[in-house]
């Protein structure tokens, strides 16, 4: 394997940029803390027993598993609980973004572009890993963060029923700390390794001044390829079609503006037990997103697969729509899957209502897929305990996603 490396350097203004390019050429081959008052959970399953907090304007006591007893104070409505616009982030507005690029360059949207080549599609994604990075920073742990970013991307991908190919990466930090990025990039191999892809090259961007001292940002870039007549577009999905889950690991690499605004207003340390748990809750959050691809390729590879979505920014009830066809929609069963305790947590801490819990969190279901009847029976009844799947809803007449 041959590499090069290209070192350039510019002014800008006062900060100087360098920037390294990494190329390579391949051959084919628990405590509940809180300072908020807890509300009843909005969405845990109904097995979950909560107390119904309901008073208002008083200093609540709670005793929690370890037997302390934390005061809960509170003030104002109740009712008025976190939501991902007011932690800084508008799904609205991101949506609107869309639709205004869309009218600059038709056909964008998907979870993945596709790019005629042959006859394959060459089919591209590309993200980030958002303000989980603040996790990583105050955590310590980097050896994961690099497999969130892979799976941001293939995962997109996959849902076309594109197999990766290959990744390429980008870390920029202030101040090169050749170990830190060591670790992170390992992260990046590991990624590319569960997703049988290549990691081609990247790029690694040092910047004085631009990130805070032991910071860094990462993005990534991910290409695969599917055959034209085996494209999962979604044109084929109706009404009595099947949604089966593919459960997550937790919070995956979204939501964590909404989650870092629950965690400031808490008496949680990230390196509290999340009740009912042995993992803290630094463990819990930083847990790397599911990659994906070699389940859906599996089942694809079965049949009767009609359509697939990434349960990411938006949740379900934003992502699963953008894979019907115009006149159909989705009804979920909220208690056919195990909810995360993580999940728990935070609407219960954050007092989150359950719409603002399904349209910013996976909520333990990281992709959905759509099958026929026949496929779903199959697929459920031969589903096993190393790769469970769940039965969470169908496909009915009527757009937008409802729950029961």
């Amino acid at each position: 394997m041959n590499s090069s490396i290209n070192v350039k350097a510019e002014s800008v203004h006062t900060t100087m940029f360098t920037s390294t390019k990494r190329l390579s050429q391949v051959s084919c081959n628990s405590n509940i803390c809180c300072k908020n008052k807890i509300p009843n959970s909005f969405f845990a399953p109904k097995s979950l027993s909560l107390s119904p907090f309901t008073l208002k304007n008083l200093e609540l006591k709670r005793v929690c598993e370890n037997r302390q007893v934390l005061a809960l104070a509170s003030s104002g409505n109740e009712s008025d609980g976190f939501t991902y616009k007011d932690a800084g982030v508008d799904i609205d507005a991101g949506s609107e973004l869309v639709k205004r690029i869309a009218k600059m360059a038709p056909g964008i949207g998907g979870f993945g572009g596709l790019y005629p080549f042959g006859d394959s599609y060459l089919v591209a994604g590309t993200d980030g890993v958002g303000t989980k990075l603040k996790l990583a920073f105050e955590t310590g742990i980097h050896e994961t963060i690099g497999i969130d970013l892979v799976a941001m991307s293939v995962n997109d991908i996959v849902t076309s029923g594109a197999k990766p190919l290959f990744f390429l990466d980008y870390f920029a930090t202030s101040r090169l700390d050749v170990d830190l990025a060591e670790r992170v990039i390992r992260g990046i191999v590991d990624g590319c390794q569960q997703s049988d892809c290549v990691l081609l090259g990247g790029e690694t961007a040092e910047m004085p001044g631009f990130y805070a001292d032991g910071e860094y940002d990462l993005s990534g870039f991910a290409v695969g390829s599917v055959k034209k007549d085996l494209v999962i577009d979604g044109k084929n999905i109706e009404a009595g079609d099947v949604l089966i889950g593919l459960p997550s690991s937790g919070v995956h690499s979204n939501g964590f503006s909404l989650v870092r605004r629950v965690l400031a207003h808490s008496n949680c340390s990230l390196t509290d037990k999340i009740p009912g748990e042995t993992i803290t809750m630094g463990e819990a959050l930083m847990a790397p997103t599911v990659i994906y691809v070699k389940q859906v390729l599996d089942l694809i590879s079965k049949g009767g697969v009609k359509g697939i979505a990434h349960i990411t920014g938006g949740g379900f009830t934003d992502n699963i729509p953008r894979i019907f066809p115009k006149g159909l929609g989705a009804v979920i069963n909220i208690d056919s899957w195990p909810v995360l305790p993580v999940f728990k947590w935070l609407q219960e801490v954050g007092r989150i209502n359950d719409s603002e819990m399904r349209r910013t969190f996976n909520m333990g279901i990281g992709m959905v897929v759509v099958l026929s009847p026949e496929a779903a029976k199959s697929i459920v009844g031969n589903a096993n305990g190393a790769s469970p799947v769940y039965r969470i809803g169908e496909v009915v007449s009527g757009e937008g996603v409802s729950y029961r």
